[in-house]
C-alpha cells in the first residue's frame, strides 16, 4: 500500500515542515518513504510544495501525477493541484485563504479553516500543523501518535516548548475533517 501526498503553499506557510514531520513520522514508524521538497527563489511569498510518498514496500518513484491526498495551503495551489487529485482521493483546503468551493464531485474535500484555528492557538505558524492533523484523519496515512512522537524525536530541543501547541493544533485539525467526512456520508 502507499499514499502520495502533495503539500502545497506559498512560501512562510511551512509546507516543507509539514511534509519533514510526515516523512519522519513515516520512517520513525518502520515505512519506507520519500519526501521532495520544491520551492521558488524567493524566501517567503514564493510558491513551496513538497510530495510525501508513504509505503510498506519499496518505492519505485518519487514522483506523483495523481496524488490520493492534497494538502492547498493557498488559491493558486488548489488551481494547481485539485485536477490532479485522484480520484476517490482526499482534497484539504485551507478555507481561511481559498473562498471557492472545489468543483470536483469524486474526491473527498474537507474545508479546514486552519488559519483561524492556528491564531485562536496562539500562533499562526501553526496552521500547517492544523492541516496536517486533517489529513491524518481524511486519509488514515499514518497514526496520530506517530506523527507526535515524530515531532517531538525530531523538532530541536529549544523548540520542545512548543509542542503542546502543535499536538493541540494536530488534534484540531483531525477532528475538523473527522465532523466534515461524517457530515458527507
Amino acid at each position: 500500500m502507499q499514499t502520495e501526498i502533495i503539500i502545497a503553499g506559498f512560501g512562510g506557510q511551512g509546507v516543507l515542515f509539514a511534509g519533514q514531520v510526515l516523512a519522519y513520522a513515516a520512517m520513525d514508524g518502520g515505512l519506507h518513504v520519500t519526501w521532495i521538497p520544491s520551492y521558488g527563489p524567493e524566501m517567503r511569498g514564493g510558491t513551496a510544495n513538497c510530495t510525501v510518498i508513504i509505503g510498506d514496500e519499496e518505492i519505485g518513484a518519487p514522483l506523483v501525477k495523481h496524488p490520493k491526498a492534497v494538502i492547498a495551503l493557498n488559491l493558486p495551489s488548489l488551481d494547481k493541484y485539485e485536477p490532479l487529485v485522484a480520484e476517490g482521493g482526499a482534497l484539504l483546503v485551507n478555507s481561511s485563504l481559498i473562498d471557492h468551493q472545489v468543483a470536483r464531485a469524486d474526491v473527498r474535500v474537507v474545508y479546514v479553516p486552519a488559519n483561524e484555528i492556528a491564531e485562536r492557538l496562539g500562533d499562526k505558524r501553526l496552521t500547517n500543523m492544523v492541516m496536517v492533523g486533517a489529513l491524518l484523519a481524511a486519509t488514515g496515512a499514518l497514526d496520530m501518535q506517530v506523527v507526535k512522537s515524530a515531532l517531538k524525536a525530531h523538532l530541536p530541543a529549544k523548540h520542545h516548548k512548543l509542542l503542546p501547541a502543535n499536538y493541540d493544533a494536530l488534534d484540531e485539525g483531525a477532528q475538523i475533517a473527522r465532523e466534515a467526512l461524517a457530515q458527507a456520508v
